[in-house]
């Protein structure tokens, strides 16, 4: 059974590391191990280059505006998270333990930690271990080297579950665990914190939630608590914890990954922001595409609020880190109940602050530097949150839920999506009086979110999201790089490309086009030369592309 636990995914690759990280080690000078040497040497000097990428940020809040028993819990949450965060180890890298004990340099050693694994998550999943090859598209989620038409042609009855894993026996036989099963140790562990945390609380939405969601983790029965968590309007903390996303199962993008956040709500932000979402059905008749792809009524028992967050773990903590949340996933949750977007204020501004403003200052033209703006920023991201909640959710030809048709190239079309729709709706609200500033501002710094967010390369969703984006609004001539290599925004193109690619992106899920949707990210979720010249004077001026945080109960300073 022990074996059934540990999937043998990377064991080939871990094998040949370590035996030439201890190679790498040994003292001897003699030339059997010049090469060795060399290609550690490289190693090291790749880690020394890229490890700067990430900003230091101390993720912190004022914790004397919470109760007493808000910070009895806040503790029992964050140790909750910890554990979910040892569960997306065990689904991303198994071997995280045997692979740091061969490492002796200490960079290299934060450098896995910060990637959860061997692979530069921003670097397209390069490997930067001697010895390791290249990433499985399936994790540790299915049996290494397995193809995609073993599973599809199984008998399986799980063969798309979101919360098991597929195992092949000695005889090739395959099968599926549940997450409850394979992890039931930890689990129960995470369920006991939750309950410890529900006894304490004296709101009675925040103990129903936690309550349902301790249950859920022992049953990978999520619904009930997932409709809780929607129901909570008055809490102060909050936590979201479980198998929630699906971008690290790259084969199929059906299994899901251990995360969490811990939250403290910004009640006046958030009361500010209550507005919009009650705007989701006019905004959706509005959607510049053939009626047939608006027809589906967007759920309006939907909140939207700030947090500050104070703790990050699992699959969110993986790279690049998330600014802002739109939850639950369940299409029918969605439909018939909407979805809670959560803005992290505290970390979205750090991002602003540490990466978007000195990108603008090195990319975009002076003109135009003027209307980078934090206001626009968060606008811009929370949108793009709400955005999901636009367009549709079910194919118009008969193949079910989006989500199920477009299978491993859904993720980054509804990004695309997301980040565009968001974009038409800032340019709505504008018009329609009920969101403040000047469209040059919210444009502009769109066009700095853009060169910000390619960064993190095209292995990953929000990238190859973003590469479309920058590509068609290249061909629409949305924006055109000047002679000094910056860009300038055309503000009347740049509406114009916006709609052509709201439309394009929901008529391709409407569709349930699987065939498109891939030879659209062939074509266009690609890198120009010309524009990663341009990144890579963002790196040449030690200009960083992602945030690492200090964070625990010892950063808060609670106990």
């Amino acid at each position: 059974m022990k074996n059934l636990y540990k999937p043998t995914i990377f064991l080939s690759a871990l094998a040949l590391s370590a035996s030439l990280f201890s190679a790498c080690t040994s003292n001897t000078k003699s030339t059997d191990n010049k090469n060795v040497t060399e290609q550690r040497d490289s190693l090291v000097d790749y880690v020394a280059h890229r490890l700067p990428i990430y900003e230091k940020v101390k993720l912190t809040t004022n914790i004397n505006l919470l109760s007493v028993n808000d910070r009895k819990i806040l503790p029992l949450l964050i140790q909750a998270a910890e554990i979910m965060d040892e569960l997306y180890w065990k689904q991303a890298y198994p071997q995280r333990d045997s692979l740091l004990a061969t490492i002796k340099d200490e960079k290299t050693r934060d450098f896995v930690n910060i990637n959860y694994g061997p692979w530069d998550r921003l670097n397209n999943d390069k490997p930067f271990v001697t010895g390791v090859g290249v990433k499985p598209e399936g994790a540790s989620f299915y049996p290494y080297g397995i193809s995609k038409e073993a599973i599809e042609k199984s008998n399986l009855a799980d063969k798309s579950g979101a919360y098991s894993v597929v195992r092949k026996d000695s005889t090739g036989k395959l099968s599926t665990v549940p997450y409850h099963i394979l992890f039931a140790s930890e689990l129960q562990k995470a369920s006991s914190l939750l309950k410890q945390a529900a006894l304490i609380t004296e709101d009675a939405s925040l103990k129903k939630y936690l309550t349902l969601r301790a249950d859920a983790l022992v049953t990978d029965n999520f619904t009930a608590s997932d409709y809780a968590w929607l129901d909570m309007k008055t809490n102060g903390l909050d936590i979201i914890i479980g198998p929630i996303e699906n971008y690290e199962d790259k084969l199929f993008n059906a299994r899901t990954s251990y995360e969490a956040y811990v939250l403290i709500k910004d009640k006046e932000w958030s009361k500010r922001l209550a507005k919009y979402v009650k705007m989701l059905p006019d905004l959706q008749k509005g959607l510049p595409v053939a009626a047939k792809y608006k027809a589906e009524t967007p759920g309006t028992d939907s909140e939207l609020n700030a947090y500050d967050v104070v703790y990050y773990a699992g699959d969110c903590n993986a790279g690049s880190k998330t600014i802002a949340v739109n939850l639950p996933n369940d299409e029918k949750i969605q439909q018939e109940k909407g979805t809670r977007r959560s803005q992290l204020k505290n970390a979205m501004k750090a991002k602003f602050d540490k990466i978007l403003v000195p990108i603008a200052k090195e990319l975009i033209d002076a003109d135009q530097q003027q209307y980078i703006k934090f206001d626009a920023f968060f606008a811009n991201v929370m949108f793009h949150e709400v955005a999901h909640g636009l367009g549709i959710k079910k194919t118009i030809t008969g193949k079910g839920f989006v989500r199920e048709a477009l299978k491993e190239q859904y993720s980054w079309l509804e990004e695309g999506k997301a980040d565009i729709l968001g974009l038409y709706m800032v340019t709505g609200l504008l018009k329609k009086g009920e969101l403040t500033g000047d469209i040059k501002d919210y444009y502009t710094t769109f066009m700095a979110g853009i060169l910000r967010s390619v960064r993190f390369g095209v292995s990953e969703a929000h990238g190859k999201a973003n590469m479309q984006c920058f590509n068609y609004f290249k061909e629409k001539g949305a924006f055109e790089r000047t002679t000094k290599g910056t860009y300038k925004v055309n503000f009347d193109k740049f509406a114009s490309a916006m709609n052509d690619l709201s439309a394009f992106i929901i008529t391709l899920q409407g569709n349930g086009d699987k065939a498109t949707v891939e030879k659209t990210q062939k074509t266009m979720a690609l890198v120009p030369a010309e524009l990663q010249t341009d990144l890579d004077r963002l790196t040449k001026k030690s200009i960083p592309v992602d945030v690492v945080f200090e964070q625990g109960v010892d950063v808060l300073g609670v106990k």
